[in-house]
């Protein structure tokens, strides 16, 4: 039996995303050096980060 070609390929998945998960986010702070463990520990309101 044979796919529907909806479903399309497998290598569409490596493509890159636009959007950082919250890890993904505190990293690039790190790297940019404006991360501060102390200053923030909620979930929403971290500053936008460029997609590295």
């Amino acid at each position: 039996m044979s796919r529907h070609p909806s479903f399309g390929k497998s290598g569409k998945g490596a493509a890159k995303r636009n959007v950082l998960k919250r890890f993904e986010r505190v990293d690039v702070l790190k790297k940019l050096g404006r991360w501060n463990p102390d200053e923030k520990k909620r979930v929403t309101g971290l500053p936008k980060t460029p997609v590295l």
